[in-house]
């Protein structure tokens, strides 16, 4: 057999093997961005407000990457306040436009979250998958050129929010009068972020634009509405049913145990990042696109963030004192809560109000009655739990505070409405901002 013959031979059978084809990525893989960053925050013991700011960023860096390249996508700069023109790099070429999205949210968290290089590792990790699975090296390279560019871009944005002042600001003093919010054990942390309300919010006119009606007044007597409030509380009956309900939406990143002479933290994830999970399986069971997930996760993360400016605008403006200690004070010395308290004023209550904007915004995009099994946190030892729609997960997290003895019960009705007011008001600029393109 002549070399002609033998070359041809091996060309014919080699062109006849199933050829290697280099990845592609779809929402999962936004999903699994999501998830490392969840993994971080548990580890840092980021606050629900701080994980709301690490989350919108992050996805706002992906988000960008795909509007710059996709005409049929919107761009943020006449939605959000403050967005930066944001030029494209014309020396940069050659890059994967979704490998790019993901490098940059990655890139962006890792710069943002105090334990970044823990994602800084998980990508070089992903990076390698995508050697390994046959996508080019040059690419590669270029898509990550692209994604440190786009971030670079969103963490200025970031810097501009302000929220990087409020460490000069007074430490927070607890006001000391009664009927204010006073630390609560076992730990008596002092107040998370009290500052807040002077981050700037992403859609909202200013954090106090959704201001709720006022908590009902504090009262020592007997016969004022609040002592009713209190005696809510107290009689509460708890029945498995309510304290498997109360446990499921914990979701309590400071939350202690007392072993004695050691107190050891527990893990949980924030109530953003539950709601983000429940994002994440949605587009999933959905089949939604590469594209359509980043959208709503960007839409979601960026409701959270201003739900949350919303809700501890109003914290620290009416304070109120948490039932554990009211209770405690004034009826009954003994009386401890199912749940632990976290350690920030009671009005209004941020699950109910974050809770309320995700579930509106959640309905806009998969309908008023979109049934789901919520599993986001099997892996901390939930089991899953099934609802009939949005809105009923978002009230049932909310009466979970009631469940779990942390929350009085205006707290929760009222912070459900003004949560449901940010949504719609997110929900808006989006939608206005999609006619400006």
């Amino acid at each position: 057999m002549t070399r002609k013959i033998l070359l041809g031979l091996l060309l014919f059978y080699s062109c006849g093997l199933p050829q290697k084809q280099p990845r592609d990525f779809d929402n999962i893989d936004i999903s699994q961005v999501i998830t490392r960053m969840t993994e971080v925050m548990v580890h840092d013991i980021t606050s629900p407000p701080l994980a709301a700011r690490f989350y919108s960023y992050a996805c706002l860096a992906g988000y960008e990457v795909l509007a710059a390249n996709n005409d049929s996508l919107q761009t943020m700069r006449h939605v959000l306040n403050g967005y930066p023109v944001i030029k494209k790099n014309k020396t940069l070429t050659g890059y994967n436009v979704k490998l790019s999205a993901l490098l940059a949210m990655l890139e962006t968290a890792g710069s943002m979250q105090p334990s970044g290089y823990l994602l800084k590792k998980y990508e070089q990790q992903f990076l390698d998958s995508c050697k390994n699975a046959g996508l080019d090296a040059q690419v590669i390279d270029q898509s990550h050129r692209y994604a440190t560019y786009i971030s670079d871009r969103i963490l200025a944005y970031a810097k501009a929010d302000g929220y990087n002042k409020l460490s000069a600001l007074p430490k927070y003093t607890p006001l000391g009068n009664e009927g204010n919010w006073y630390p609560t054990p076992p730990a008596f942390m002092q107040a998370v972020e009290p500052y807040f309300n002077k981050v700037r919010p992403f859609t909202l006119d200013s954090a106090a634009q959704f201001k709720p009606a006022p908590p009902v007044a504090f009262s020592k007597s007997k016969e004022s509405g609040f002592y009713t409030l209190m005696m809510g509380n107290y009689k509460e009956m708890l029945d498995s049913s309510k304290k498997t309900i109360a446990a499921f939406w914990d979701c309590n990143p400071f939350a202690v145990q007392d072993n004695g002479h050691l107190m050891a933290g527990v893990k949980k994830i924030s109530p953003g990042a539950h709601w983000l999970g429940i994002t994440g399986i949605v587009c999933a069971t959905t089949k939604k696109s590469f594209e359509q997930t980043m959208f709503i996760y960007t839409t979601m993360s960026v409701g959270l963030m201003d739900a949350f400016i919303s809700c501890w605008d109003e914290k620290f403006r009416s304070n109120r004192i948490r039932p554990e200690t009211a209770i405690r004070k004034y009826i009954d010395p003994t009386w401890e809560p199912l749940l632990q308290t976290p350690p920030f004023p009671e009005y209004t209550s941020g699950h109910s109000v974050a809770s309320a904007t995700s579930a509106t915004i959640l309905t806009h995009y998969f309908g008023d009655n979109f049934p789901f099994t919520d599993s986001v946190e099997v892996s901390y030892g939930l089991p899953p739990r099934k609802f009939a729609s949005f809105q009923n997960a978002a009230i049932e997290a909310g009466l979970s505070r009631f469940f779990g003895g942390i929350h009085f019960m205006d707290a929760i009705n009222n912070g459900r409405e003004q949560g449901l007011k940010v949504g719609a008001r997110v929900l808006e600029k989006i939608s206005a901002g999609s006619k400006t393109k």
